[in-house]
């Protein structure tokens, strides 16, 4: 069994994944569009375009996303996707990619455990946190 988050994002979910693809580098896939989707399913025709599912993986992570449906509602459950890593130059990158017009909830500074952390919800709505391990346990 493996956990592989999925993503929904409100339009751009296409700008989201090249995003994505600039901060880790790797691969977008398996690209649907909801113009390809049976017209049973009532999608409006200004959907068209939109991303109804794709795949992203990159050597650190790998995620599914897509443009939500305009009468699907979520629920308000809070969810992050954690970073881990102990390089500290490529966590420091990542923290100011993904800050950058986002929202810092948590600074990224050492922490009592040993370790660079930080919480930001990037742009797009994602939560992340970022833990640098610099020191052993």
């Amino acid at each position: 069994m493996e956990l592989e988050p999925y993503l929904f994002f409100s339009g751009n979910c296409e700008e989201a994944l090249n995003f994505y693809k600039g901060v880790f580098g790797g691969e977008i896939s398996g690209i649907s569009r909801w113009k390809d989707a049976p017209a049973e399913m009532g999608m409006p025709a200004e959907f068209g375009e939109r991303i109804m599912h794709s795949s992203f993986k990159s050597k650190a992570l790998k995620f599914m996303a897509s443009d939500s449906r305009p009468t699907t509602k979520y629920g308000e459950g809070r969810i992050s996707l954690s970073l881990g890593t102990s390089d500290l130059a490529e966590a420091q990158r990542v923290w100011d990619v993904l800050s950058k017009g986002g929202t810092i909830d948590v600074a990224f500074e050492d922490t009592f455990w040993g370790a660079k952390f930080g919480m930001v919800t990037d742009k797009y709505g994602i939560d992340w946190m970022i833990n640098c391990q610099v020191e052993p346990r």
